[in-house]
């Protein structure tokens, strides 16, 4: 896309606690944490968690060292604060994932997990977030699957006009993005990442089989289904563990967050009494009740 594509804000909004909270999706919540657990890497320096929200899987991560939370909105991050705390292991970051403000190879891991379905312009937030890790780095991307069984069934019956088996997105609803995984997978390979595995889950997320089956049985049951279904991928919710490509040794992780521009790439930002501001363009960002804010300068770039 030549134009900035438009970004899905949560600013506000009680996803959290009507979505996770009370909207009883504990067997979705667990299922996910099964492929979390089973994706990524016990231990590491520096993980960024891109479109972290109010930080329900960050917990998750207690292996990494450090951990930055990025999402658009800010209000989401002052949940995801709430809910962890303030403290130096936790890095908290309000950002555009097309202008990542990160140095490139700063983490050594990635997770961006019901967060790509929002994405209109897919291929350029993956070159984003491959830019920002380090070669060998583990990424982990969880993405709505097009090609799933109430899909196909539904395209069959006549009740549905797009066609789950073709390779382009569809847009169900404005920034509401379902993807062909052979399309998905060719997109992370052009952004240099490679394919290590998949894992296909929350195949009962039906009203109907949550109220009649207990939440921890399912749990078990779609754990168990979710090696062998990576290999076809027919379930709603597929999360693909990749790894960044790259030439020579994965690179040292110091556990420092690197930041850069948003406006310019400048790579080297200075303190200012309430923010960064970037030398090489005269963009400044806010650092406000510990939030780093990279969305709108507290001053514009230079002409």
């Amino acid at each position: 896309m030549t134009q900035h594509p438009p970004v899905c804000d949560y600013e506000g909004s009680t996803y959290q606690s009507t979505f996770w909270d009370t909207g009883e999706r504990a067997y979705e919540d667990g299922a996910e944490a099964i492929a979390l657990k089973a994706q990524l890497p016990e231990h590491g320096k520096l993980l960024l968690e891109v479109g972290a929200g109010a930080g329900r899987n960050t917990p998750r991560y207690a292996g990494f060292d450090r951990i930055v939370l990025l999402d658009y909105s800010r209000t989401q991050l002052e949940q995801a604060q709430q809910r962890l705390g303030r403290s130096d292991r936790f890095v908290y970051v309000a950002a555009d994932v097309y202008r990542l403000p990160f140095q490139p190879g700063t983490f050594d891991a990635a997770t961006m997990i019901r967060v790509i379905h929002h994405m209109a312009d897919a291929p350029a937030a993956l070159a984003q977030i491959q830019t920002a890790l380090a070669p060998g780095a583990t990424f982990i991307l969880e993405f709505a699957n097009k090609r799933n069984f109430k899909a196909i069934l539904r395209y069959w019956l006549g009740r549905q006009h797009w066609n789950p088996f073709t390779p382009e997105p569809v847009e169900f609803v404005a920034l509401n993005y379902d993807f062909h995984p052979d399309t998905m997978l060719t997109w992370l390979s052009q952004a240099g990442f490679i394919v290590r595995g998949a894992r296909a889950l929350s195949y009962f997320r039906l009203g109907l089989i949550k109220r009649l089956f207990p939440t921890g049985f399912l749990v078990a049951l779609d754990g168990m289904l979710q090696a062998i279904g990576g290999r076809v991928a027919y379930s709603p919710s597929v999360f693909v563990h990749a790894q960044k490509n790259g030439p020579g040794t994965p690179a040292t992780i110091d556990g420092d967050v690197h930041f850069r521009c948003p406006t310019c790439s400048g790579t080297t930002l200075y303190p200012i009494a309430d923010g960064l501001e970037c030398p090489e363009c005269q963009s400044a960002w806010s650092f406000r009740d510990g939030i780093y804010d990279f969305k709108t300068p507290l001053a514009p770039p230079r002409p």
